[in-house]
């Protein structure tokens, strides 16, 4: 019997909320409450987006800025079409491997700060899918910078962990006034940003990427010793890209291509799908070990094959096709842990057909955001944006209050390496927006268009956490019949393998992290199979999932979003 309040089958203690006309969740009730004003006021669901990603700027800044990177993942019901806006940016053009290979990238500080591509991203969707105003869409975030905030217990915690940021005067002077965090409920002001904001309002593209605020952020970099140059800006731009997608049981599942490490979930999924889940059981120690397994074989393949597709050729269509899956599915023993090495995906290239790859040329704990949105007309966003891990770089850049990334510390100073560091190359991202539908949806590479009707909207912040928690929540939802409120708040795992970390040094100790609320027997059989636990608290901190699920039936909105964090959904 279900004990918590709002379980239906399963744990739950939070409700689902319900919604109509629109729904959006989010990372901070603030900037949930951003967005849907603006779809209260009539505004579309990339109105939404813009709206609730300037909010999440401000209240949840340590997540991410306009100081950082984001992919925006769009479905235009009208069309019938998804459509993904690439706003990662480049490693500036001054970057020089040799450097970095004599020093190592620092994990903070100004030479871990790479070319910020968000704002491009969300002045692109402005541009292409929204109807209102921009200087409507800033409104709810200009106020919460020069009126202030409410510092949360989260964001409290997180700034006093960060010496360097209350330390360093520009930083201190907004996150830290004379050196102090603030307490939960104290205000905090940012209004530089503001200012920034209201510039950006008046001059669009052209001011952060041309204008004074590009000079600005340019001088602060090379005065502390730093790479980014005005043409580092100038030629930052985001692009327009088609989405990747597999089937699992029945439903169309959508990702990000590369740079994004979204074939990673498309892999995972493919892979398990060899397996009966259902007849393993839910949260058992035999369906962990088989999704940890697909997961070590999904991100063994990407430490080989994936970069940018400007400087690599990635067979992205042989990594994700159904025929790979099976002879990697193969590799898994139901009673032994493993230590894979990749495959050949280019042997499978033609079996998913469609075009074979990713052409040159064509179009740790990483403190991103997610927020998923839904509006009356049917269209959905699903946006991650990140300045790396917890606060970036820790530098705010001189008087425009934008704290700048530290995206460096993605790269690898292997010249061998398929993501080795170079100027003006991207560096492979761990961010992956998610869309799910009924049948058959969309078209995608490789993929004709079909008719099937969205089902599920989601995403999660935590680097190479970010496609095991997207996993395991649509495998809770497809396989086991959750709520998203019970997808969200199910006990979660994550595995970390080297030398497949995203972050540098990218070596690790092989573990599989779970959290306390896991069965005693469950973790002493994964333990008898060889891989080794790192127990965590009952509520771990393991991504923060953002989950829209569209009834198919009635059209009504279910949203629910990750306890583990600030997230809050809400619905009209």
């Amino acid at each position: 019997m279900v004990q918590s309040p709002h379980g239906v089958k399963f744990e739950s203690n939070r409700p689902v909320v319900m919604g109509r006309n629109g729904m959006v969740c989010a990372g901070h009730p603030l900037a949930a409450q951003a967005g849907m004003a603006i779809l209260q006021k009539g505004g579309n669901a990339v109105d939404a987006a813009i709206a609730t990603a300037a909010a999440l700027n401000v209240v949840e800044p340590n997540m991410s800025g306009i100081g950082g990177d984001g992919y925006i993942m769009i479905y235009n019901k009208a069309q019938n079409k998804i459509d993904i806006c690439n706003a990662t940016g480049a490693a500036p053009y001054a970057t020089d491997l040799a450097r970095y290979q004599a020093d190592g990238i620092p994990q903070k500080g100004i030479l871990s700060v790479s070319v910020p591509g968000l704002l491009d991203g969300w002045l692109a969707a402005h541009e292409k899918y929204a109807t209102s105003k921009l200087s409507e869409l800033f409104a709810a975030a200009i106020d919460l910078a020069d009126n202030g905030f409410p510092v949360s217990h989260v964001l409290s915690r997180v700034i006093a962990g960060d010496s360097l940021l209350c330390e360093f005067p520009t930083s201190q002077a907004i996150f830290a006034p004379g050196g102090k965090p603030p307490a939960p409920g104290q205000i905090i002001y940012q209004k530089n940003l503001a200012k920034t904001f209201q510039a950006i309002v008046a001059g669009g593209r052209d001011e952060f990427y041309q204008g004074k605020t590009a000079e600005a952020m340019v001088n602060f970099c090379q005065e502390q010793g730093g790479l980014l140059s005005m043409k580092d800006l100038a030629d930052c731009r985001s692009r327009w890209e088609e989405p990747i997608s597999t089937t699992y049981k029945g439903y169309s599942v959508y990702e990000a291509p590369p740079n994004s490490s979204g074939h990673v979930l498309l892999q995972e999924l493919n892979i398990v799908e060899q397996f009966d889940l259902q007849s393993l059981g839910r949260s058992t120690a035999e369906s962990i070990h088989m999704m940890v397994e697909a997961k070590k074989l999904a991100f063994i393949d990407r430490e080989a094959f994936m970069a940018d597709p400007d400087h690599t050729d990635v067979p992205i269509l042989g990594l994700i096709s159904k025929e790979y899956a099976k002879e990697r599915a193969k590799l898994i023993d139901p009673d032994q842990a493993s230590d894979p090495t990749h495959g050949d995906p280019r042997v499978f290239e033609g079996s998913s057909g469609g075009a074979g790859k990713v052409t040159a040329g064509s179009v740790q704990e990483e403190d991103t955001t997610c927020f998923v949105i839904v509006d009356r007309w049917g269209n959905a966003v699903c946006q991650l944006q990140s300045i790396q891990s917890s606060l970036g770089s820790s530098l705010v850049a001189g008087d425009t209050g934008i704290l700048l990334n530290n995206r460096m510390t993605y790269w690898h100073l292997d010249p061998d390496h398929v993501d080795c560091l170079q100027p003006g190359k991207r560096v492979r991202h761990t961010m992956n927006p998610v869309m799910v539908f009924n049948g058959d949806g969309p078209a995608s590479m490789g993929k004709a268009e079909g008719n099937g009707s969205l089902m599920l909207v989601c995403g999660t912040p935590g680097a190479d956490t970010q496609v095991q928690t997207n996993m395991q929540v649509i495998t809770h939802l497809i396989d086991f019949g959750m709520t998203v409120a019970e997808a969200v708040e199910a006990p979660r795992w994550r595995n970390s393998h080297s030398p497949t970390e995203s972050n540098v040094p990218h070596t690790c100790d092989n573990l599989l992290h779970m959290e306390s609320r896991f069965a005693p027997d469950v973790r002493q059989a994964l333990e008898s199979r060889g891989h080794q636990l790192n127990m965590m608290p009952d509520w771990g901190a393991q991504g923060s999932e953002m989950m829209i699920q569209v009834d198919s039936e009635s059209g009504a909105l279910q949203g629910a979003a990750d306890p583990r964090r600030d997230g809050y959904a809400i619905g009209w």
